[in-house]
């Protein structure tokens, strides 16, 4: 089964900047996930994943890769909050530390940029418990390229 172009969602403009990096967080993958914004300035986003039976690995934890897919999501945000006017952003790299099992009810993310640049951003995630103890620390560098015009 390939890809369908005839039922492909359609590709809108895409906003930037801070106005526009909330969207971000209410895109479909972190509405699946239950991320909700708590906060977000250029310098620092918040949020929250609450956790979801679907989150659960097989020993009760939430699973490394919700983990992964929450911070990649934050780090995107700022990047789009940092976006110059017709500039677009993807993931080019990320890597996780785990330090600790990801436990409920609401994990907790801050993201902060470590490199705000040109044609790259750098922002680390840190994902807390609810007891505070360090989940993960995930560090992503986003690539910011022009958008092609039609």
């Amino acid at each position: 089964m390939g890809f369908d172009k005839k039922r492909a969602p359609a590709r809108k403009s895409l906003g930037t900047g801070l106005a526009a990096a909330p969207q971000v967080l209410r895109s479909g993958m972190p509405r699946a996930l239950g991320v909700r914004l708590v906060s977000l300035t250029k310098k620092r986003v918040v949020a929250d994943m609450r956790v979801k039976r679907m989150h659960i690995n097989r020993s009760g934890r939430v699973n490394g890769g919700a983990i992964m897919a929450f911070a990649d999501v934050m780090g995107a945000a700022g990047t789009v909050a940092n976006l110059p006017p017709g500039h677009r952003t993807g993931t080019l790299e990320s890597k996780t530390n785990f330090f600790r099992a990801g436990e409920g009810p609401v994990l907790r993310g801050v993201s902060v940029p470590l490199h705000i640049g040109r044609t790259t951003m750098v922002w680390q995630t840190t994902i807390r418990n609810p007891d505070g103890g360090v989940v993960a620390i995930v560090t992503q560098t986003q690539i910011v390229v022009p958008v092609k015009s039609a």
